[in-house]
C-alpha cells in the first residue's frame, strides 16, 4: 500500500482485517518499526474518534505524531491553480504540502464537503491537491465522499461479531436535525460490497446515494421489511444526494428501537443523538456494538499505518 485514499487502496480486504485483529491482540509487537517515523495530522474539521485512534495507532507503532487544526493555527490555503492570490489565503497548497512533506513521512488529512456545491465536493479538491503536491504517503482520516478508515474498522468489527457466514447487514437512513455528509454510508456501502454479506440500504424515498456507489446494492424503501431477520443494522443519517445537502425528512419512525433491532446487533460511527438516530434502550443494551466499533478505529488505522511504513 503506498497510500490509502478510498478502500480501492486496499489490495486484499481479507488480509487486511486479519491483520488488524492480529495487531489488536498484540499492538505494540511492531514499535521498531515506526522508530524515528513521523505522521502529521492535519484537521480541517473537528473529530473526536479519528484524532485520537489514529494518533494511538501511530504511536503503537512507536510513530512521533504531530497534529495541526488548519482553521485555526495556520494560514488559510489556496488551492485554485493559476489564483491571484490578494484576498485573505496566504499560502498555497503547492508550497504547503511540499514543506509539510519534508517534516513528517506520512500525512493524515481530515476535511469535510461543504453540501453546497456538489460537483466541488465531488472533487475532492483537498484530499486531491494534498496527494498531488505532498511527496509522503497521505491518509483519508475523512474527506467530501469517504471515510475509508471508519468502513475498515466497521468490516473489522463484523468479522469480529458474525456468527454465521453470510450475515444480512442492513444499512439504514436515521432522521437527524442537521444536514449530514455522505462520506460514511457511502464509504459502508463499498465496503459490505467487498465482503461476502447479504447487504442492503434503507432509506425515504429521495435519500438515494450516489448510484456509482451503491451499484446493484438492493435498495428497499420498506424500513420493516429491508430489517428483517437481519444480523447487524448500520444506523445513519445522512442528506440529499439529489436534492443535494438538503434535508427532505426527519420522520422520527426511521429511529431504530428495540422492537426493530430484534436480535440484531446495532452498529454507528459515532457521535449518535439519542432517541433521534437510536433510542437509548439500544444504545445501552448488550447488542450495541459502538463501542467495540470505536476501539476497532485504533487497530483500523494502524492496519493500514503499517502496511505504509513496510513500504516507505
Amino acid at each position: 500500500m503506498k497510500q490509502y485514499l478510498d478502500l480501492e487502496d486496499i489490495k486484499d480486504l481479507d488480509n487486511l482485517i486479519q491483520k488488524a485483529i492480529t495487531l489488536k491482540n498484540n499492538p505494540f509487537h511492531h514499535q521498531e518499526l515506526g522508530r524515528n517515523k513521523t505522521i502529521g495530522l492535519l484537521f480541517f474539521n473537528s473529530s473526536l474518534r479519528t484524532r485520537l485512534s489514529t494518533q494511538k495507532a501511530a504511536q503503537n507503532l512507536g510513530m512521533n505524531v504531530m497534529t495541526l487544526d488548519l482553521k485555526t493555527d495556520s494560514w488559510q490555503l489556496e488551492f485554485e491553480e493559476g489564483s491571484i492570490m490578494d484576498t485573505t489565503k496566504a499560502e498555497h497548497i503547492k508550497e504547503a504540502a511540499a514543506v509539510i512533506s519534508q517534516y513528517v513521512d506520512i500525512i493524515a488529512l481530515r476535511a469535510f464537503p461543504t453540501l453546497i456545491d456538489k460537483e466541488q465536493d465531488q472533487k475532492e479538491t483537498i484530499l486531491k491537491s494534498f496527494q498531488k503536491y505532498a511527496s509522503v504517503p497521505v491518509v483519508n482520516m475523512e474527506s467530501a465522499t469517504a471515510h475509508p478508515l471508519q468502513a475498515l474498522t466497521d468490516a473489522i468489527t463484523i468479522t469480529e461479531h458474525s456468527i454465521v457466514k453470510r450475515p444480512k447487514v442492513v444499512l439504514s437512513w436515521a432522521p437527524h436535525p442537521k444536514a449530514l455528509p455522505h462520506a460514511v454510508p457511502n464509504s459502508f456501502a463499498k465496503v459490505m460490497q467487498m465482503m461476502d454479506v447479504d447487504f442492503s440500504i434503507t432509506h425515504p424515498k429521495g435519500y438515494e446515494l450516489n448510484p456509482e456507489i451503491t451499484q446493484n446494492t438492493p435498495i428497499i424503501y420498506n424500513q420493516e421489511e429491508a430489517i428483517e431477520n437481519a444480523d447487524f443494522i448500520y444506523a445513519k443519517n445522512w442528506s440529499s444526494y439529489t436534492d443535494y445537502g438538503k434535508i427532505l425528512s426527519t420522520d422520527q419512525r426511521w429511529m431504530i428501537n428495540l422492537e426493530k433491532l430484534n436480535n440484531a446487533k446495532f452498529m454507528h460511527c459515532l457521535p449518535v443523538r439519542r432517541n433521534v438516530i437510536v433510542d437509548d434502550s439500544v444504545l445501552d443494551s448488550d447488542q450495541s456494538l459502538v463501542i467495540q466499533q470505536a476501539n476497532n478505529r485504533t487497530y483500523a488505522a494502524q492496519a493500514v499505518l503499517k502496511e505504509l511504513l513496510e513500504n516507505l
